[in-house]
């Protein structure tokens, strides 16, 4: 005979069972359904039509394939336990494909705008024209139907704005990283760091009115008094702002690989005779390297891609010049520029921004490429 309390609990595991039965099979239903349309909208995409009936039999094949998975990791013996593991290993699966169909469909849609752009414009043009000047008729009637894409005046404004904000950014943000972390009390630390990470939640928008009202006007005056005369719209005003907004993008995270460094190195090195500003430029700086090379390359890359502040302060001029006195402008400022307003996705004008897209993508991954191989180089590990 069977006690109560037994069938009790083995009704428990059983429906613990089904439920991770269920679980199971809906996220294998979910991801295998997912893959397949992915598959029939890139049909779809290449002009190849799916019949609706070929489609429901694919969907009712995901349907059969998830219930079939969900009975193959659902054993009778399950435990709630090992099942709502599964369930959940199930679901950071999912996520895991999400983000990578997601990845995989930006960079196939950038991918194949690039190519129909190209297409029409030479490839030589684009890399090594000197000239900016996209202005492509919409009616056949309109004057000035041919434009110039040469992306050298938008790669050198880029660098030369980004440049000046990092010539700001790296060298207050480490320095303001190696007080907190070697020489502030635990109190100004406590009260100091989280004001220089408010500055990383402030809109862009408004570093962007502060470049406009008053640092703008304020180089301008300084300017004229030595007698330099300086534009409205300067790399000079935007690179300072950013260098300003990348600050605690630096501090923060070089303040963080600071702290991490094992105190035994302190301690070591202050008993041989090392002065506490000795041992922190000589031997904590070095051992966080990788870290700090990191925040550098994230600031780096966040210059690149701002926009807002680039419009507001040095304007959409695209002017081949290295002055930074100058009005420039940049990659992610001309896509925004390309994208507004009634534009065809088939002419050259728009499908530029594709491109500069693609280039910007191509940069920011090497910038990354080479901050993932510093830390692998420089890693110190540690017990």
């Amino acid at each position: 005979m069977i006690s109560s309390g037994q069938r009790t609990e083995q009704e428990l595991i059983a429906s613990h069972g089904v439920a991770a039965y269920i679980g199971c099979a809906a996220t294998a239903t979910v991801v295998v359904a997912g893959i397949t349309g992915m598959f029939i909208w890139l049909a779809g995409h290449f002009g190849v039509s799916v019949p609706g009936w070929l489609r429901l039999m694919l969907f009712v094949l995901c349907a059969c394939g998830g219930a079939w998975y969900g009975r193959h990791l659902v054993e009778l013996k399950l435990t709630p336990r090992r099942g709502y593991e599964r369930i959940a290993i199930g679901m950071l699966a999912v996520c895991a494909a999400v983000a990578v169909l997601t990845t995989i469909g930006i960079v196939y849609t950038v991918l194949a705008e690039s190519i129909q752009f190209f297409r029409q414009v030479p490839i030589r043009e684009f890399f090594f024209s000197l000239e900016w000047s996209p202005q492509i008729a919409i009616r056949d009637d309109q004057a000035g139907a041919s434009g110039s894409f040469g992306i050298i005046p938008l790669i050198t404004g880029t660098l030369l704005i980004s440049f000046i904000a990092m010539i700001l950014s790296i060298p207050v943000g480490l320095f303001s990283a190696i007080y907190l972390s070697e020489f502030a009390s635990k109190q100004v630390r406590d009260s100091v760091k989280p004001g220089l990470e408010f500055l990383a939640g402030i809109p862009t928008v408004v570093y962007g009115f502060f470049a406009v009202a008053t640092l703008s006007p304020l180089l301008r005056e300084l300017g004229s008094t030595v007698g330099i005369g300086i534009s409205g719209e300067s790399a000079l005003a935007a690179g300072v702002v950013i260098g300003v907004m990348t600050i605690p993008f630096v501090a923060s995270l070089s303040e963080d690989a600071l702290f991490a460094v094992p105190q035994d190195l302190r301690n070591g090195s202050l008993s041989l005779g090392a002065t506490h500003g000795e041992t922190a430029l000589q031997i904590v700086v070095p051992a966080a390297l990788p870290g700090i090379v990191a925040s550098f390359i994230l600031a780096f890359s966040r210059a690149v891609g701002e926009t807002m502040i680039v419009v507001m302060a040095a304007g959409l001029a695209a002017n081949l010049t290295l002055n930074p006195l100058e009005a420039v402008t940049t990659v992610t400022v001309q896509i925004v520029t390309l994208l507004v307003g009634d534009q065809t996705f088939d002419d050259p004008k728009t499908l530029a921004a594709f491109a500069l897209g693609l280039i910007l993508f191509a940069l920011t991954l090497a910038l990354n490429f080479c901050a993932l191989r510093i830390v692998r180089k420089y890693q110190e590990r540690y017990d």
